[in-house]
């Protein structure tokens, strides 16, 4: 503090600094007030850019006994937290303190690509193929880059990602070149083999099978085969997407990003601004997508909308007799609860489906689909290592219930795969109705038990 008073509290750089919103906290001493992060990088000799501001500097400080206080009112962010009907808590902006945590958290958490908004029409879901994936240039082999993240979606478009925080200085334009230069190699040297290989490092090291992962993407209807050939197709095509994430997405990165979407028919360009706000206890992550126009919403579209209850028994309807039809409504109206509990339909080209989403421990688990071909599939294989049925025994129990309707015969090598109970068969059996249904309650109920 004695340096910062005889070196910089004088300079223009640092006089008035109290009144800078990029300092929202200071250190109160001897009636004085100084900037958190310069008096650490000047007590410790790190770079200030190489930590988080907020809650991480707060702590470093105030354990070792020194008093810091905010310099404005906690507004100036304008996202609060209601606390019952009577407080506000303000969250104030918080940066990442290290690319890496940055990176980690959106390999945990794709769904912080928000594909409701990259796609509203029909949202985008992600598997991760991998992190920090090599980039050939083709030259006798070489791997000169590294992508930060690849992604696909439930289309087999690649998606790759480049992260930067809002102190990297290359994020404005220096990032856009890099981010194409990975995009033009990728499309000729990378091919349908290099991203399943990767996939399949990706889901090992998180005890999964790639066959569980795509499981989850696609659901039941979708066809593993078909979707590596769109894969392929979109290799081929050079149809990919690129993906711009910062905590902070600067106007020249936005036009940027804005010009090449516009131009490009076979690349989707899109920045994704993700925020930080914190309290003492909470932290909270705002997503924004910037660079979808709806001139290029229209020129690009979907492979398939998402189904809906019409259109779905439009297609049983064809597809199976009335007694099945009428197992299929029981099922499906089980499945909503009397329209209390969330249900999702699929997306299929051909077939379509639904099923209820569960959500124990916050781990989402989609145990069971009704689809248009006239059959329910149970999703053993996506529940391993989840809550609830992730032990063998429970997946074993639901098993021995369902194998109670007749000519049903499931076995211990179906558990961690994703069988099928045709509705023909559960009509077969004059009790199948009620025998599927109570399969299905005492499903709900280990979920409500682990819940509870």
């Amino acid at each position: 503090m004695d340096r910062f008073d005889g070196e910089l509290r004088a300079t223009p750089v640092w006089a008035g600094w109290e009144t800078n919103q990029a300092h929202r906290y200071g250190i109160e001493h001897d009636g004085k007030l100084y900037p958190v992060k310069q008096i650490i990088s000047m007590a410790t000799g790190t770079p200030s850019a190489n930590f988080g501001g907020g809650t991480e500097a707060n702590n470093y400080l105030q354990t070792r006994g020194f008093k810091v206080v905010p310099l404005r009112g906690a507004d100036a962010s304008g996202v609060f937290l209601l606390n019952g009907e009577d407080s506000l808590l303000p969250l104030l902006p918080a940066s990442f303190a290290k690319e890496d945590d940055f990176q980690r958290l959106l390999s945990k958490f794709p769904q912080l690509l928000v594909g409701d908004q990259v796609d509203p029409q029909n949202p985008r879901r992600w598997i991760l193929v991998g992190r920090e994936l090599s980039i050939s240039t083709g030259e006798a082999g070489a791997s000169l880059w590294s992508i930060d993240h690849v992604f696909l979606d439930q289309d087999g478009i690649p998606t790759l990602v480049e992260l930067k925080r809002q102190s990297d200085s290359r994020i404005r334009r220096e990032v856009v070149g890099q981010m194409l230069d990975y995009a033009a190699s990728c499309v000729t040297y990378w091919s349908v083999d290099t991203l399943w290989s990767a996939l399949d490092r990706t889901r090992k090291e998180a005890g999964q099978t790639v066959e569980a992962a795509l499981n989850e993407l696609l659901g039941p209807e979708g066809d593993a085969d078909e979707f590596w050939q769109r894969v392929k197709t979109n290799l081929q095509a050079k149809r990919i997407r690129l993906l711009f994430v910062a905590d902070f997405i600067p106007f020249e990165l936005r036009r940027i990003v804005e010009f090449l979407n516009e131009q490009m028919d076979a690349v989707e360009v899109l920045a994704i601004e993700l925020r930080q706000f914190e309290s003492d206890e909470l932290k909270v992550l705002v997503p924004r997508v910037y660079g979808q126009t709806q001139e290029t919403a229209t020129k690009r579209g979907s492979i398939g909308p998402r189904w809906d209850e019409g259109r779905l028994f439009d297609k049983l309807e064809a597809t199976v007799g009335a007694k099945e039809m009428q197992i299929a409504k029981q099922i499906y109206e089980w499945m909503r609860k009397g329209g209390t509990r969330n249900i999702i339909f699929g997306t299929g080209k051909e077939n379509g489906s639904v099923y209820p989403s569960f959500k124990p421990g916050g781990v989402t688990i989609n145990p069971v689909y009704l689809s248009s071909d006239g059959k329910v599939y149970i999703q053993f294989g996506s529940l391993e290592n989840k809550p609830v049925f992730g032990p063998i025994e429970k997946r074993r129990e639901l098993m021995r219930r369902l194998n109670e309707i007749e000519n049903v015969r499931l076995t211990d090598a179906d558990l961690t795969k994703y069988p099928n109970v045709p509705l023909s068969i559960i009509g077969d059996d004059p009790l199948g109705s009620t025998k599927i249904i109570a399969a299905l309650t005492w499903m709900e109920e280990q979920v409500q038990q682990f819940s509870g």
